[in-house]
């Protein structure tokens, strides 16, 4: 069985997507970056792009990131605010 993380994305007043991943590629600031299950611990600035999405189920998904945001990494979850 594939290893999942809980990733959240929201903005502000919506939830965009809120359940387990397998990954999720998104544009940090300084670069491009793919947080899968047990990832390290961090923070970093996103950058206007998408992000990429696979579910648990293996669903591939596309979010729109317009003006930047931030992900934090932790505890085997994501969170990623737009």
């Amino acid at each position: 069985m594939a290893k999942t993380f809980h990733l959240t994305i929201a903005r502000v007043g919506e939830t965009v997507f809120d359940g387990e991943a397998l990954s999720v590629h998104l544009p940090g600031a300084e670069g491009g970056f793919t947080v899968l299950a047990h990832h390290e611990a961090f923070v970093s600035e996103l950058k206007e792009g998408e992000a990429k999405v696979e579910t648990a189920e293996g669903e591939k998904r596309t979010v729109p990131i317009a003006h930047g945001g931030i992900a934090e990494v932790s505890g085997n979850q994501a969170t990623v605010l737009l």
